[in-house]
């Protein structure tokens, strides 16, 4: 074989040989480039992938040989978002959120009542930080309340400062003779307005009415102002029944007055009863019993030939003594009286 001929066979076989040890351009990764990128690759170069800014490599190998064989091995890397850290709870607000990796939005709002001061949203960054910081959601803020001229005004906070914020309660009340009209509290609302608020007005009453078998302690003859007072009192031998004070209501009319309830004559002349625990002769006892007190009247069960009690109490001025009670006649004084006969209860 001529020279020629042979040279010319060299250089093809070579050139065959290094066309099959070629690999092309390397496939592409979601969210990742290749640090040397060009259309072939000889065997043995060592490419690298980079995950983009704001990924980060999840799994497999990131470097990769040309073989002799001119096919890349299987690409295994994968790259994911970078993640920011769950924002902290927003007080008296809410985040709304459907995810927290880059380049993700969070919004955020403020509950009814409280106002947003900072940024309304915050998107995060490819260092896996977010690009702004957590708001506030700040009370919302009401106007001193309007008094009237005859109104003094004090009020409870929830927060402490000196002006009135959301939830905030104040309470009303009115200077003397005045009376207080409507709720007397109100509160600081969502819409920065006050809940609705009371007023004072003028209230007089007659003057009170007298009570039967009773009076009126220094009772002037004039008209009297809301919230003043009058005290009642009983006759001799009446007793009080009801508060002893009337109140000039803010209706102009008085509270309710009490009324004196009358004493009780004893229903027998002859006797022995039982008063206050001890036994007391009837005769003692002709004065009378004040209202609402007990008498407990001796009966006698004649088959046991032994007494009971039964009571009885004064109301108003009505007193009756028990079927069973028998007064002592003409020649009681020959027999036992009922009175000191041996209890019932104690016979076997």
């Amino acid at each position: 074989m001529s020279p020629v001929p042979l040279i010319l066979w060299i250089v093809v076989l070579a050139h065959t040989t290094l066309a099959v040890n070629v690999c092309p351009r390397p496939p592409e990764i979601p969210f990742a480039t290749v640090d040397i990128d060009k259309a072939e690759y000889y065997s043995g170069e060592e490419i690298t992938y980079r995950c983009n800014t704001g990924y980060i490599p999840q799994s497999g190998s990131r470097r990769y040989t040309c073989p002799l064989s001119g096919r890349w091995p299987a690409i295994t890397l994968t790259c994911t978002p970078r993640k920011c850290p769950f924002p902290d709870p927003l007080n008296n607000g809410d985040i709304l959120h459907a995810d927290i990796s880059y380049q993700s939005v969070i919004r955020f709002s403020c509950n009814p009542g409280y106002i947003l001061q900072g940024p309304t949203t915050s998107q995060c960054l490819a260092d896996g930080q977010w690009s702004a910081k957590l708001p506030q959601c700040q009370p919302v803020i009401c106007p001193p309340p309007p008094v009237s001229e005859f109104g003094a005004l004090s009020y409870h906070r929830n927060n402490p400062g000196n002006i009135f914020v959301f939830q905030d309660v104040i309470t009303f009340e009115c200077l003397s003779p005045y009376a207080l009209f409507g709720n007397e509290t109100a509160s600081c609302l969502s819409n920065g307005n006050w809940s609705e608020l009371p007023e004072c007005r003028s209230v007089q009453c007659p003057y009170p009415e007298a009570i039967e078998n009773g009076f009126i302690n220094f009772a002037l003859r004039r008209t009297y102002n809301y919230a003043e007072t009058v005290t009642y009192g009983c006759n001799p031998s009446y007793v009080l029944d009801g508060a002893t004070v009337a109140r000039c209501e803010k209706t102009g009319h008085w509270s309710p007055k009490p009324t004196c309830r009358a004493p009780c004559k004893m229903p027998a002349k002859k006797g022995t009863v039982l008063y206050n625990g001890e036994k007391v002769k009837v005769k003692h006892l002709q004065n009378g019993i004040q209202h609402a007190e007990i008498i407990w009247f001796f009966c006698k069960n004649n088959e046991q030939h032994c007494s009971y009690k039964v009571s009885t109490q004064c109301v108003d001025g009505h007193l009756s003594a028990p079927a069973c009670f028998k007064e002592p006649g003409i020649f009681s004084f020959l027999k036992t009286e009922v009175a000191d006969m041996t209890p019932c209860g104690n016979i076997n």
